[in-house]
């Protein structure tokens, strides 16, 4: 009786470790790891698809395009041909442009398809602001990604897959096109992605 208790209670045992084990794999990643991510710059490269249609429009992938980072602020458009493509903004913040301790010298705010930033004494160099944080219009591939862009919100870490892309209206006499840098400032300086995956990572208040 004695033996069968035992192998009982080993049994257990190791039932109980990989209940344990299992439930440590799940866990999210703790904030301090989410954060990290936001420290690399956006990853760019050689775009990997051909010129598609999308809608009404051509869209042609300029560059494969990554990033992990800290949402600044987010509007929604409902008006102008634009909002039928990208029906929201995301300011996004790396490196030290996703340290709340920058953030919050910081006033930021969204308006017409700009990013306005400004602060009474700058946290950083003004040159690190403008080339760790940006305006950025995303075109959703899909619904599923669409639901995902719209429940954004500013202290959320997000990670966008896809492509920096030109559009160009069928029968020409518009177009749209992505800056491929992200270091210049002022009109054109926006990147326009053509988002294909997305995932939010929210912190614990």
């Amino acid at each position: 009786m004695s033996e069968l208790k035992t192998a009982f209670k080993i049994v257990l045992m190791i039932f109980i470790a990989m209940v344990v084990m299992r439930s440590c794999q799940n866990e999210p990643l703790p904030s301090s790891q989410q954060l990290s991510a936001t420290q690399s710059d956006p990853l760019q490269s050689a775009p990997s698809k051909k010129a598609f249609s999308f809608k009404d429009y051509t869209i042609t992938p300029l560059a494969d395009f990554e990033i992990t980072a800290k949402v600044l602020s987010s509007e929604r458009y409902y008006i102008g041909r634009e909002s039928n493509l990208s029906p929201i903004d995301l300011a996004l913040g790396w490196g030290r442009m996703a340290d709340d301790e920058v953030i919050k010298a910081i006033n930021i705010s969204q308006s017409g398809r700009w990013y306005h930033w400004e602060a009474h004494d700058l946290p950083i160099p003004r040159r690190e602001i403008e080339t760790h944080s940006a305006n950025m219009h995303m075109i959703p591939r899909d619904d599923r990604i669409k639901s995902i862009l719209l429940r954004a919100e500013k202290g959320d870490i997000i990670t966008i897959k896809g492509a920096l892309v030109r559009i160009d209206a069928k029968g020409g006499g518009w177009h749209w096109e992505s800056s491929l840098s992200r270091n210049d400032t002022g009109g054109g300086a926006c990147e326009v992605i053509f988002v294909e995956d997305a995932q939010i990572e929210y912190f614990e208040d």
